[in-house]
């Protein structure tokens, strides 16, 4: 059967075969009230294109009008559902700066006066262009002062509190092994293109990446005044690329288990004994205590690079970095020289997005929820989060339900699964308790500054929770973000306020394009628990193995097929998505959409969909899903994507996931000879 299914289930209410007679109906002054009209579908269906069958192409069919008729912004790498609701937010958050920015009469450092203040100082281009490089004058001479391979280190070290771009880097999370402590982290970093392949796949497009960026290279330190540019700019793109060789892939990042290795300050030194861990430590400000070392082998190979490589390139290479990172906050030549080789020749950019936008971009970066807070007041109602919640908690019964029904797990393990699921935290528009930007100046006249100081408050509050209990109120988002995520080593997940809105979710509408779309999108948090990833960790947040060896096998098996299914997958010149670094997302479409269906059906109670605009509401649910991802990309951003994205593009996040939900083909009726049409030997069923 290929057609829709339009017919609406009949409710039959049978009595018992007994002698009672029926009730008397009911006298005529009594009515029986009508049965409330159905809500609004909310589907999109000015995008559609019925030309398109859905069982040859969910994605297309719900997007195709919009796919060939909407053009990607002239300022944008890509253009969609959640950019559409990103620049709704830019606007919001424009008001509100703009709106504090015009007032003389703020007290000074209030929440109003930091943000007109940094908004001001951004907007204010004829100040910007007249300070020329005098901002970046003190950090130059400290450049020039490094004379020997332990300056290079104490000067990596220092730099973790500024504005400057080094080989390694320090922070501060939650402890993976001791989820109720932080702990020091040092990480791969340094390179000014997205990603290591940039400089290491033999192929056109990077060979042309490559001489794009040599001569971006020497366009900034000719802006900057540098004598012999093209020599230099040779030097620094080579050293950048004798650290993206010894850097770890995407991939083995991806893996919790290789990337943590707690390791003791003497561990450290017999790590790599030719840096001075003391010093490094010393200019960082932080203590000389045990640390996590994401990439070891990586830390060993950089204490050798670091003196193999003459110290007069090393100042060349920080010079450089220290003006691509500052280059947006600089006058107009450094500025458009980043815009045309960051976004331009490496994303496809055509114009520079509005000076207002970038400004807002500066906001949310530094004041991200001192702006949050205003912007929940004028634009989150908390009714939407008291129905979230309620959606999330239909989500996690229902998940709770799905894990009964595992074959391929054992009861240990299910029962294991259940305790984290049942451990799991929901925050939901904004935090309880916001953060306090008290110890950060912002001055009116003053940009560069602002940056460096909002830089240098984020690194010290980093610092002060060593030691300190574990935040459990703490936002990783800012309420106008429009996106989620789920924590692990909190065993959390959250959905900021801006996400929040149609055609994510609209109280208006009917509930299966809500439990399709933003259900969906819930699921796939709480999947990303239990991912390839997720699984690693319990519910407290630790990373500690609580599967039996064969389930573990069995997991394995399952994603693996997942993983296989996304690597045929073609985009551009025929390149393929990379299965293993979308993985994890992967699962948390699959298993986040089959729960969200699973809940939807919860949320009825009995009672039968109703067909409203044509569809039932099954396939209602499944284009709720598809219409939420329409989306577009120029095509080096999606080159890009490929390389560094661990979400597959958005067309297979629709049609690569339903191939394999039975209640898709049921919804559809999809059958042998369709495009979408997976047998059922071969449909991937992970939870």
């Amino acid at each position: 059967m290929r057609n829709f299914v339009t017919t609406a289930a009949i409710t039959v209410l049978t009595a018992c075969a007994t002698s009672v007679p029926a009730p008397a109906p009911p006298p005529p002054s009594i009515e029986t009230p009508p049965a409330a009209p159905p809500r609004p579908s909310g589907l999109l269906l000015g995008g559609y294109d019925p030309a398109i069958r859905p069982q040859d192409d969910l994605y297309g069919f719900t997007g195709g009008k919009w796919l060939s008729e909407t053009e990607i912004p002239a300022d944008r790498s890509s253009w969609g559902t959640f950019a559409m609701l990103d620049e709704r937010a830019e606007q919001d958050v424009r008001a509100i700066a703009e709106e504090v920015a015009q007032r003389a009469d703020l007290p000074p450092g209030s929440d109003a006066q930091k943000i007109g203040d940094l908004y001001a100082s951004f907007m204010n281009m004829q100040a910007v262009d007249a300070a020329g490089l005098k901002p970046l004058e003190s950090r130059f001479a400290r450049i020039r002062a490094i004379a020997t391979h332990a300056d290079v280190v104490r000067f990596i070290g220092e730099s973790q509190r500024l504005l400057q771009r080094v080989p390694l880097n320090y922070y501060v999370a939650q402890d993976a092994g001791d989820a109720t402590h932080y702990i020091g982290v040092l990480a791969q970093g340094g390179l000014s293109m997205p990603d290591r392949d940039y400089y290491l796949k033999q192929d056109p497009a990077n060979a042309a990446f490559r001489k794009q960026h040599v001569e971006y290279i020497e366009k900034m330190l000719t802006l900057a005044g540098a004598r012999r540019a093209a020599a230099r700019a040779r030097r620094i793109a080579l050293l950048e690329t004798a650290i993206a060789a010894i850097q770890w892939s995407k991939v083995q990042n991806r893996d919790p288990v290789a990337t943590y290795n707690k390791t003791t300050p003497a561990a450290l030194a017999a790590l790599a004994p030719s840096i001075d861990w003391s010093a490094f430590f010393a200019a960082a400000g932080a203590p000389a205590a045990a640390v996590d070392v994401n990439q070891p082998t990586y830390v060993q190979a950089l204490a050798r690079l670091i003196t193999d490589t003459p110290v007069s390139v090393w100042r060349e290479y920080f010079f450089f970095q220290l003006l691509d990172v500052s280059a947006p906050y600089l006058a107009t030549p450094f500025a458009t020289a980043h815009f045309e080789f960051h976004s331009k020749a490496l994303q496809g950019v055509q114009e520079e997005p509005a000076r207002w936008k970038r400004g807002v971009a500066l906001i949310d970066e530094q004041l991200g929820q001192l702006v949050g807070k205003a912007y929940v007041t004028r634009h989150f109602e908390p009714e939407s989060k008291t129905e979230i919640h309620a959606l999330v908690d239909n989500l996690l019964r229902a998940f709770d339900l799905s894990i009964d029904t595992l074959a391929w797990m054992s009861p240990a393990t299910r029962a294991a699964a259940k305790t984290k699921l049942h451990k799991i935290s929901v925050k939901v528009g904004y935090p309880d308790k916001w953060q306090d930007y008290s110890a950060l100046a912002i001055s009116r006249d003053d940009l560069y500054g602002n940056v460096q100081r909002g830089t240098a408050y984020e690194f010290a509050r980093d610092l002060a929770k060593l030691g300190a209990p574990i935040d459990r109120t703490e936002w990783h988002m800012t309420p106008q973000t429009v996106n989620a995520y789920y924590n692990p080593a909190m065993n959390e997940i959250v959905f900021p306020a801006a996400i929040l809105q149609p055609p994510y979710f609209d109280p208006e509408i009917d509930s299966a394009v809500n439990y399709g779309a933003i259900g969906g999108v819930i699921g796939h948090e709480i999947s990303h628990g239990f991912d390839d990833s997720g699984r690693q960790y319990d519910g407290d947040g630790n990373l500690r193995d609580w599967w039996t060896a064969e389930d573990a096998a069995r997991f394995k098996a399952l994603a693996d097929r997942l993983v296989a299914q996304y690597d045929a997958y073609t985009v551009l010149d025929g390149q393929h998505l990379n299965g293993r670094l979308t993985l994890g997302e992967n699962i948390g479409d699959l298993s986040g959409l089959a729960v969200a269906y699973r809940a939807w059906q919860l949320s009825l109670d009995g009672r039968p969909a109703p067909v409203i605009d044509g569809y039932s509401g099954a396939q209602r649910f499944f284009l709720g899903w598809s219409q939420s991802w329409r989306w577009k990309y120029r095509d080096n951003n999606l080159r890009m994507r490929l390389v560094v994205d661990p979400h597959s593009p958005a067309q297979f996040r629709v049609d690569g996931v339903v191939t394999n939900l039975d209640e898709f083909y049921a919804a559809f009726g999809v059958d042998v000879g369709d495009k979408l049409y997976r047998p059922d030997a071969d449909r991937v069923r992970i939870w």
